[in-house]
């Protein structure tokens, strides 16, 4: 075991900063139905109505908040298609499909021993 400042290593734990930048990351997944968004993007949701449909139980002002919060972070795009009516298209960038990937263990882990 070795000591670097006050945080002791062993293997397999993660050291004090690392667990900082992590849990930045954590918090932006764990937020209420913003894991629910991104699995409805995977699957192939693009416009805002369609990733409402897909969630069952998410408000429009929610999922307006939530997209906004993606898009800040660098993990959805936001593209608006100039027609009439205006469309609007949305989808995961490749830190997004990167950040899904991460989230897939998650998934089958609560698949498999649930809530």
């Amino acid at each position: 075991m070795t000591t670097t400042g006050s945080t002791h290593h062993r293997q397999g734990l993660i050291d004090d900063a690392t667990c900082r930048e992590a849990t930045a990351g954590l918090e932006l997944v764990g937020r209420r139905w913003t894991g629910a968004i991104m699995l409805a993007l995977g699957r192939g949701a693009t416009r805002f109505k369609e990733v409402e449909a897909a969630v069952e139980g998410l408000s429009a002002r929610l999922l307006t908040a939530r997209l906004r919060e993606l898009e800040e972070h660098g993990v959805v795009e936001r593209e608006v298609i100039p027609t009439t009516p205006v469309s609007v298209r949305y989808r995961l960038t490749p830190r997004g499909r990167d950040l899904l990937t991460a989230m897939q263990p998650l998934v089958a882990y609560h698949l498999r021993w649930g809530d």
